[in-house]
This record gives C-alpha cells, structure tokens and sequence, in this order.
C-alpha cells in the first residue's frame, strides 16, 4: 500500500494534538478565573464587558451573577498553558520547515490554479457534505481539505500565537508593537479567545468527518501512515 502520511506529518500531528488538549483544558479553566471580555488596553471587573461569558467563575470579585465560585485552578493552568503553547510552536516549527522543506506544502496543500474558484469550492464542498468521498482518492487532499488545513496552519495558528505573545508583559517590553497593533492587551486577550474558538471548531469538524469517512482506517493511516478503506477525512 503506498504511503498517505509520512513519519514527520504523523509525529507532528499527535504532539499538536496533545499539546491541544492540553491548551484546551487549561485554556477554560484560566477563562472561567475570569469569563469576561474587553476591547482595547485596559479591563476589570468593574469596566463594561464586550463579551461576557454565562458561566459561574472561579473568584469571587468578578460579577457573574451566580452565588457561588468554582475552585480556582489559575496556577496549574497557566503553567500548562505556557508549557503546551511553546510545545505547539516548536511542533508547528518542525512542520512548516518540513513542509517546504520536502515540498509537502506544494504537493498536498496549495490548490492548483486550474481548479481553484468558487464554482470547484462549492461542489466540492456539496460533495464532501453529502458523501466525504474525494473522487481524486486517499493520496491526495481535495480542495476544501486544503484551504481549511493552510487557514488554520498559515492563519489560525499564527494568529494565537501572536495574540497569546501579546498578553506576555515580559514579551510585550520588548516587543510593545505586538500589542499596540491589536488594539491593546485585552483586545489581544479577546482575540484570542475567538481564535480559540474557531481552531475548537475546526477540530470537532475534523473528528466528525473522520468518523464519517471510517473512524479505524483514518487513524490508522495516521498512526501507521497506510491508507485504509474509506472516505476521505477533512
């Protein structure tokens, strides 16, 4: 059988998703310790919220409307946070020198100029709706898989990191441009958790549409690197 992913697509795919999850659970449990949103530099319990979310929280000052807090597990959870996030950057590191490197970038994720429109974008997507079958076969992304997997490496996973850097004080003295152009640090620290979202929502789409295309032969090729029976996964 030939080979649908290489040993370094493999590695780097289960270290970003641990380093996921691990962002995921400590990335709530920093939020519920204040499950408010601002704009601009400055926000606190007493300052109108831009989002606020309608969760109990872990400290008693913040105004959440309920008559009780959660245990806070603020320190835990940053460390995590901070251990995971370089965990992830190091990991996206190796996966976008990889990816020039070995020309997997321009063979398995730019689209190809001659099929690239809006017409190809909304067929292919009614197809991998209505069926997750790629008519191309297993070795090779279809078009929605590749514009979704470039917004979330060349996009999306920027743009956190950025966002996550710019609410660092030690790396904002530095390098106070990084906050400045977001709008300030609670902006960035809004944005933040938007992006987060959004990379959440990618991941659920992903795991549906791996079960949809053959839960067992999809994670296998991605653990052995051998296609399997089955539709394609997004």
């Amino acid at each position: 059988m030939p080979s649908r992913h290489s040993l370094t697509v493999r590695v780097t795919h289960w270290v970003s998703a641990l380093c996921f999850f691990a962002l995921l659970v400590s990335g709530f449990e920093i939020v519920v310790s204040h499950p408010r949103f601002y704009w601009g530099e400055n926000g606190n319990a007493r300052t109108p919220a831009w989002l606020t979310l309608p969760i109990p929280a872990s400290r008693g000052s913040v105004p959440t409307g309920y008559g009780y807090t959660l245990p806070d597990q603020n320190g835990w959870s940053r460390y995590l946070h901070f251990q995971a996030a370089w965990g992830a950057v190091l990991t996206g590191l190796v996966y976008a020198i990889y990816s020039l490197w070995s020309g997997h970038l321009r063979r398995n994720l730019i689209p190809e100029r001659a099929g690239l429109s809006w017409r190809a974008l909304g067929a292919a997507i009614a197809q991998h709706l209505r069926s997750g079958a790629d008519p191309a076969g297993a070795q090779s992304y279809n078009l929605p898989q590749r514009i979704a997997y470039l917004a979330v490496v060349f996009g999306l996973f920027p743009l956190v990191i950025w966002t996550g850097l710019a609410m660092s004080p030690s790396f904002v003295s530095a390098f106070p441009i990084t906050v400045t152009a977001l709008g300030g640090r609670q902006s960035a620290r809004t944005i933040h958790f938007l992006v987060s979202l959004s990379l959440l929502l990618f991941v659920l789409i992903h795991l549906v549409m791996v079960y949809r295309a053959g839960f067992g032969s999809r994670v296998r090729a991605m653990i052995t690197g051998r296609t399997g029976t089955g539709r394609e996964e997004l």
